[in-house]
C-alpha cells in the first residue's frame, strides 16, 4: 500500500470497531487494514485528530455524545419561555453566528445565519438565563402519516402528513436581542411542565413531542435525538433534520413543518447574502435494501433506509456551511437508467456534471435547480 493510500485510508483506525451505524444506511468505510499485510492495530492515528480539516472522523457538533452505532445524539436540553403566555418550552442548540460561543459551547459556527435574521423569531434572555421568545408555537398533536405511493413510483407518496406543525411566527431560527442580535438555530422538540414530557428511558408520546426524539429527560436536561445519514463532498456524514418548509419533506425527515421557512430566499446558494447552503435529493436512484449503490426517496419511501442525500459545504471541508438547506432534487433520466448509468452519488460536482451531460434533470425532465424547500438539517459527525 502506497503511503497516499495508507493516508485516505487511515481514518478509521482508532474508531473503527465503535463506528458502525445501523446496517440500513452503512456508509461507515472500510478498515485500512483490508488488503493489507498487517493488522489493523498496526495504523497510526486518523490525519483528523492531528487537523480536524484532514481525512477522519471528526465530531462536529460537539456539545452532544454521539452513539455513531445507533445513529444517535444526546444533547443539552434547555428550558425557555413564551413572553405573552410564559409557556414552558424546550429546545436545543446547534449553530450560532457567534463564534466564539460557538466555540465554547461546541455548536457549528454558521456566518451564514446573520441574512436570515429578519425571518428570525426574536428573543431575549432573562434575569435568571431563561431564553424568553416573542412568539413561536408548535403542535405536535398530528400523527405523522407516510403513504407510499404504488410500485414502482413509492415516491410521491400518496399521504404525507408532518406529525408536528409550527405556526405562523415559528422558526427555529433566533435572534437574542440583548446578546449582540447574534441569530441561533434553536429548534422546539416539546411544550409543558418537565413531568409532562418526561421519558427519560425512551418510548416517548409523540403527541407531546418532536418526532426526532428517543428521550427527553428534563430532569436531567439531556434529549437524545435519533440521526440521518447522508454525504458531504464524498464523505459520508450524519445529521438532525429538524424542520421544513414543505409539509412532505418534513414528513419525510420526520421533523416540524414550518411554513415560516418558506420566506428564507432559495436559489442563490453561496453568492453574496444567500443564508442557505444546497442540498442534492435523488428522486429514482438504485433500489434494493442489501444493494450498496441504493438511494433517493423511491427506495426511502419503500422503507429501504435513509436517501442518503448529498449535503454541499459543511464545517471542516468548507466556509459556505448552514443549516438551511435549498432542495435540489434530481431525477435519472430514463435514457441513463437504460443505459446502466445509474448509481450512488454522493458529491455535488459529481451531481453537476451529471446534470450538465443531461443524465439528471429536475423532475419531470424539468430544468435542475432549487424546488423552493428548506430543510434545517444541522450537521453532526464526519467520518471521513
Amino acid at each position: 500500500m502506497t503511503v497516499l493510500a495508507l493516508i485516505l485510508f487511515v481514518s478509521t483506525i482508532q474508531l473503527l470497531n465503535k463506528i458502525v451505524i445501523a446496517e440500513e444506511d452503512d456508509v461507515t468505510p472500510a478498515p485500512p487494514s483490508i488488503g493489507a499485510d498487517i493488522p489493523l492495530t498496526y495504523f497510526g492515528p486518523a490525519p483528523s485528530e492531528v487537523q480536524k480539516e484532514l481525512i477522519g472522523p471528526q465530531e462536529l457538533l460537539r456539545s452532544g455524545n454521539i452513539d455513531v452505532k445507533a445513529g444517535t445524539i444526546t444533547l443539552p436540553l434547555y428550558q425557555g419561555k413564551i413572553a405573552d403566555s410564559n409557556e414552558t418550552l424546550w429546545y436545543i442548540l446547534t449553530d450560532t453566528t457567534d463564534k466564539g460561543n460557538a466555540e465554547a459551547l461546541g455548536l457549528n459556527w454558521s456566518p451564514k445565519l446573520i441574512f436570515t435574521q429578519d425571518n428570525a423569531r426574536v428573543a431575549n434572555i432573562s434575569s435568571n438565563n431563561t431564553l424568553v421568545f416573542n412568539a413561536g408555537k408548535i403542535d405536535f398533536s398530528p400523527e405523522r402519516n407516510l403513504t407510499a405511493g404504488d410500485s414502482p413510483n413509492f415516491f410521491p407518496p400518496k399521504i404525507a402528513k408532518a406529525g408536528s406543525i409550527g405556526d405562523k411566527d415559528y422558526t427555529p431560527l433566533v435572534k437574542i436581542e440583548n446578546a449582540g442580535g447574534h441569530v441561533y438555530n434553536a429548534p422546539i422538540l416539546a411544550f409543558g411542565k418537565p413531568s409532562e414530557i418526561s421519558f427519560c428511558n425512551g418510548n416517548p408520546d409523540y403527541s407531546k413531542v418532536h418526532d426526532k426524539v428517543i428521550k427527553i429527560c428534563p430532569s436531567e436536561g439531556t434529549v437524545t435525538l435519533k440521526l440521518t445519514s447522508g454525504f458531504s463532498f464524498a464523505r459520508p456524514v450524519l445529521y438532525i433534520s429538524t424542520d421544513s418548509s414543505s409539509e412532505l419533506a418534513a414528513t419525510l425527515e420526520e421533523s416540524t413543518f414550518t411554513p415560516k421557512l418558506s420566506l428564507i430566499t432559495v436559489g442563490r446558494d453561496d453568492s453574496a447574502f444567500s443564508g442557505v447552503e444546497r442540498i442534492f435529493i435523488i428522486k429514482n436512484g438504485p433500489m434494493g435494501k442489501d444493494n450498496p449503490q441504493r438511494q433517493g426517496l423511491n427506495s426511502a419511501v419503500k422503507g429501504e433506509g435513509s436517501p442518503l442525500n448529498v449535503l454541499g459545504g459543511i464545517p471542516t471541508i468548507a466556509t459556505d456551511y448552514s443549516p438551511l438547506w435549498d432542495a435540489n432534487l434530481g431525477e435519472w433520466t430514463q435514457d441513463a437508467i437504460s443505459k446502466g448509468y445509474t448509481s450512488r452519488v454522493t458529491e455535488e460536482f459529481q451531481i453537476l456534471g451529471l446534470v450538465k451531460d443531461g443524465w439528471i434533470t429536475g423532475p419531470g425532465g424539468q430544468e435542475y435547480g432549487s424546488i423552493g424547500i428548506i430543510i434545517n438539517c444541522p450537521i453532526v459527525f464526519r467520518f471521513l
